[in-house]
């Protein structure tokens, strides 16, 4: 059934009555991410001809050289939340601390948000799909802001989503109430729903992985990923491997075709790459409310303990029956996992 027209505002506010003890402040503070995605969006789409392309000399907290876009989106990001008012501090990829701001006004700044502000921004001079990963927060009290405000674990999340800028821009959120997407419209200028409650299949036929480390990984991942290639017709394998690079594009395709997204812990990086607070965080909060799974291998993804803003984390994560079979795997070769 094709969704009704309404614009990422319209559904905000009808969608408000969720909160029956809140007074607009999350309705106002997602406005604000679709505000700067609608800015960043423009930029990468002129990226080529407006000269911002290519690396930055600053090597970010992660060990990564920064992107221009990287810095771009970011500046947009925390400039928006920071005029919202709605937000009282930011955790970003490109930032090594926390971006505190101001409050003022009795009553403003009830969020905090996490985000990466432009995941896969290295394959973008090459044209591929990229995107923003975000996490919201309530703030624990009204004082300073304190490290138990910023490291809350993903269960506390109220609300959290990507935007991703491909052959079109779509931006997917949830607030617990189910998954649901947008299409920003070039000609109108907004975001306008698109895809009402999604769900992610419960079986899939895709497995995304970098096979390129595929001598890095654990026993348990290795005899995944050939249980995957096999041929057995009842069970409609091999599956076909799809890997882009960038974690919101993967995970957007498998999200609507099904399917499962790892990057496991491996030789170099024993407790995986990807960044829990905001990166993997919001993913497993958007999946489970699409009905799938995410794990870091041995842990539900919500249910780990955030110790640090910069924490990293394996991720394993998508269609519920696929998750399932990669942690069978795991417990079965569980100890060359573990060593």
């Amino acid at each position: 059934m094709k969704p009704q027209f309404k614009t990422l505002d319209q559904f905000i506010i009808e969608k408000q009555a969720d909160f029956p003890n809140a007074k607009g402040e999350l309705s106002r503070l997602l406005r604000d991410i679709g505000i700067a995605a609608k800015i960043v969006n423009r930029e990468i789409n002129r990226a080529g001809l407006a000269g911002v392309l290519g690396e930055t000399d600053y090597i970010n907290i992660q060990g990564e050289c920064q992107q221009r876009l990287d810095v771009y989106a970011n500046e947009q990001f925390i400039t928006a939340l920071k005029k919202g008012r709605e937000c009282c501090a930011v955790v970003s990829e490109e930032n090594d601390e926390p971006v505190i701001f101001d409050s003022p006004e009795p009553g403003k700044g009830s969020y905090i948000v996490a985000i990466d502000p432009l995941d896969g921004s290295s394959n973008i001079d090459v044209n591929v799909g990229v995107g923003t990963i975000f996490s919201i927060y309530r703030r624990v009290g009204n004082a300073a802001i304190k490290p138990y405000d910023l490291l809350q674990d993903g269960n506390r999340q109220v609300a959290a989503g990507y935007v991703i800028y491909g052959s079109s821009t779509m931006l997917v959120y949830t607030t617990g109430n189910g998954v649901n997407g947008f299409t920003l419209d070039p000609f109108l200028g907004e975001f306008c729903l698109s895809h009402l409650d999604m769900m992610i299949p419960d079986q899939g036929k895709i497995y995304s992985v970098n096979e390129g480390n595929y001598n890095r990984f654990p026993e348990s991942v290795k005899q995944y990923i050939r249980y995957c290639q096999e041929e057995d017709q009842p069970t409609g394998r091999p599956y076909s491997s799809r890997y882009i690079g960038s974690l919101v594009a993967d995970f957007h395709r498998n999200l609507i075709k099904g399917g499962i997204f790892i990057y496991p812990p491996m030789i170099g990086a024993p407790n995986g790459k990807l960044r829990l607070v905001y990166e993997c965080n919001p993913m497993a909060m958007i999946i489970e409310q699409a009905g799938g799974e995410a794990s870091d291998g041995q842990t539900r993804i919500l249910d780990l303990e955030v110790r640090g803003l910069h924490q990293r984390s394996a991720l394993f994560i998508g269609s519920k029956a696929m998750v399932k079979k990669a942690m069978e795997m795991i417990e079965l070769y569980s100890e060359v996992y573990q060593s």
